[in-house]
């Protein structure tokens, strides 16, 4: 780790955890954050603070970005300012974020124009589990690559998976993904048709949560609708955008994935409601008051 200098680009909910188990493997880190004063602590606790991704990148030889979607990956890896301008030849530039398969793609082609590598490779897991190292990275490119970013991505995981080339990574994440928010939406309906069909709330949930339905995302759901905590560990508005790729991807490889479209209804109903930045699980408070 000490001599593989890092690059972290975005310090959302998953980044933030992330920079600071780098931090803590004494990693040589270097951080570039649309917004400066959330990389304030991080200076502190001994990362560079980069005042573009091309400067960030130009610092490291393991590149991170993990941002909210396409158009933001986009605005961090292209242009003068960009992490690829930046990025010497035979960097390995790793794409943490939840994107389309189709910008992974472009992207990987970026980065071979400039000589470096791309693994996409999202990570399943929460704010919690970022900070405690407790990520699992989907990882779509060379094993090469993968061998060189190994004990970078190690220092904030459970495990790594090789899923394959270019692209794997991404849309095993989507599929995960929209699982997840099918569970979701699903619990959100339920929870509101026992609110208004009358049953005892406490009693259902008891059926449920000791029965077939209760998943773990389930369980986590439903404990955090029932305290009304909504404080954000993966907000709505992501799983919105996670389901929207999804059912892109399902269009391309001709599966219809009509649980996805059903689902992404549901968020975008409780978007439209106000819940887009509080917690995924808020999607069920949002259909108890539609």
């Amino acid at each position: 780790m000490a001599q593989q200098r890092v690059a972290l680009i975005g310090l959302g909910l998953m980044g933030s955890g992330m920079a600071g188990r780098l931090l803590g493997a004494n990693c040589p880190l270097t951080i570039y954050n649309r917004n400066r004063e959330k990389a304030v602590p991080f200076e502190k606790a001994g990362a560079f603070i980069a005042a573009s991704p091309r400067e960030a990148a130009a610092r490291a030889d393991v590149v991170i970005a993990i941002v909210s979607d396409d158009a933001a990956s986009r605005s961090i890896w292209l242009g003068d300012d960009g992490a690829l301008a930046g990025a010497a030849p035979g960097t390995v530039l790793i794409e943490s974020s939840t994107l389309s398969v189709d910008w992974i793609k472009e992207l990987a082609a970026a980065a071979a124009a400039h000589k470096c590598e791309l693994l996409d490779a999202p990570v399943t897991g929460t704010k919690p589990h970022a900070a405690s190292g407790q990520l699992l990275f989907l990882v779509g490119g060379s094993a090469a690559a993968l061998e060189t970013a190994r004990p970078v991505l190690a220092a904030m995981s459970r495990d790594i998976v090789h899923l394959g080339p270019t692209g794997s990574g991404a849309l095993l994440k989507l599929v995960n993904n929209f699982m997840c928010g099918v569970q979701a939406a699903s619990l959100a309906e339920a929870m509101a048709l026992i609110t208004r069909g009358g049953l005892d709330r406490a009693k259902a949930l008891d059926v449920l949560m000791n029965g077939a339905p209760a998943s773990p995302l389930i369980k986590t759901l439903s404990a955090r609708a029932s305290a009304g905590d909504f404080t954000p560990n993966f907000e709505l508005k992501l799983m919105a955008k996670d389901l929207k790729y999804a059912g892109q991807e399902g269009e391309q490889n001709h599966v219809r994935l009509q649980t996805a479209a059903a689902a992404l209804a549901v968020f975008q109903q409780a978007i439209a409601s106000g819940y887009g930045e509080k917690d995924l699980s808020a999607v069920i408070e949002a259909l108890q008051k539609a």
